[in-house]
């Protein structure tokens, strides 16, 4: 019996584990549309959830950003054009957004596609809320932006804070930016590939860390900005002390050069703290150039209220006194009602019992003391006041 019982939950135990891998395994659904714009599908989508049918050298990078799911399909239209896709789906629009920005390179153009679009030669890379699409033309026409525009209109949209951007991006500062530099990094794998100033064992990426780095140009050349994100400024200023003791470089001996597990920093980089933001400038900055481009990023925080601001009928002072003007009329009303009804009972007793109710005689009388009648004249016996009953 106790092995019959081993064997039944064994059994159970398999067939849950097979079913949650085929759920695993299972393509979530077609984002990529039959047919938009003229283009029409040939054949059939390819889907996967793998990250390393979407990128195989890049699966790493994908998987941080949070990706869930690939399609790729190829379409045609007239004169045997034809027109290649590839659309990742992520987690949330900020991973989105940072897989766009690492495959973004300076030397593309701005589109006006989706949320952010950019473009060399035949190819198109945009994003529009969770998903990345990745468009290559067999040949360009002067509609192909406009047709690229209608598909990222069609494509859906992640509810609730998913559609959210980071913030982080915006910090960056426009002065001597160089186009389509900026990078959004949330993983140490995504950082390797990026030319960072500080390697991802002092980001700590495991402490809630996001980083945004760009590039920029100074006298010398071209220098890089780098801002990383805590979720508190306590711990922020931890790591900024890390990275700081970490720039100094530690005696060696004469005869060895200093290494870089010895000195993970091998550059000349400023630093400085905002709120929960470390900021770090590297390369051939000026002292003038690296403290302008600093003092150019300050923390702002932003006071969210999550209560509505407008007055409801409860909190309205008129919709009070309306109220009150109301519950005066009701309790008037119900006075009158009252009244009316007390008076109506009594008129409708007399009439019905008649001198048995209301008008019993004992209920009439009432003692009456005669103090109107004359005195009596001198000498006579004092007379006094009759009391009468009535």
């Amino acid at each position: 019996m106790k092995h019959s019982k081993l064997i039944s939950v064994l059994v159970l135990a398999i067939s849950l584990a097979g079913l949650a891998l085929a759920n695993e395994a299972a393509p979530s659904a077609s984002v990529l549309p039959k047919q938009f714009a003229g283009w029409e599908i040939a054949g059939s989508s390819r889907t996967s959830n793998d990250p390393a049918a979407a990128d195989p050298v890049n699966a790493a990078v994908l998987k941080e950003y949070g990706f869930t799911s690939f399609e790729s399909a190829t379409y045609t239209r007239d004169h045997g054009r034809k027109l290649t896709l590839k659309a990742a789906r992520f987690g949330d629009a900020s991973g989105a957004y940072g897989a766009y920005t690492y495959y973004k390179t300076p030397v593309m153009l701005t589109e006006k596609i989706g949320d952010g679009a950019a473009s060399m030669n035949e190819r198109v890379l945009f994003y529009r809320g969770n998903i990345l699409v990745d468009g290559v033309f067999q040949k360009l026409s002067a509609m192909s932006a406009a047709e690229l525009r209608e598909l990222a209109d069609g494509l859906p949209l992640p509810s609730g804070n998913t559609r959210n951007l980071p913030e982080l991006r915006n910090d960056l500062p426009t002065q001597s930016f160089i186009k389509n530099s900026a990078k959004y990094v949330i993983g140490p794998a995504a950082l390797q590939h990026v030319d960072a100033p500080i390697p991802a064992e002092l980001v700590d990426f495991s402490a809630g860390a996001e980083v945004v780095v760009g590039n920029y140009n100074s006298s010398g050349g071209e220098a890089t900005l780098m801002l990383i994100s805590y979720p508190t400024p306590q711990i922020a200023a931890d790591h900024l002390r890390r990275i700081e003791a970490a720039r100094q470089p530690s005696p060696q001996p004469a005869s060895r050069a200093p290494s870089a597990s010895a000195n993970p920093i091998l550059q000349t980089i400023f630093d400085k703290r905002t709120g929960p933001i470390v900021v770090v400038a590297a390369g051939p900055f000026s002292q003038a150039e690296a403290k302008s481009l600093l003092a150019s990023v300050n923390y702002d925080a932003n006071v969210t209220w999550n209560e509505n601001t407008f007055f409801t009928k409860r909190d309205n002072l008129a919709n009070l006194l309306v109220n009150v003007i109301i519950l005066c009329f009701i309790i008037i009303g119900f006075a009158l009602v009252a009244g009316v009804a007390f008076g109506g009972i009594r008129i409708l007793a007399k009439r019905l019992f008649p001198d048995r109710i209301f008008d019993q005689a004992q209920n009439r009388e009432f003692i009456s003391l005669h103090l109107s009648e004359k005195a009596s004249e001198p000498g006579n016996d004092t007379v006094r006041p009759s009391i009468k009953a009535v």
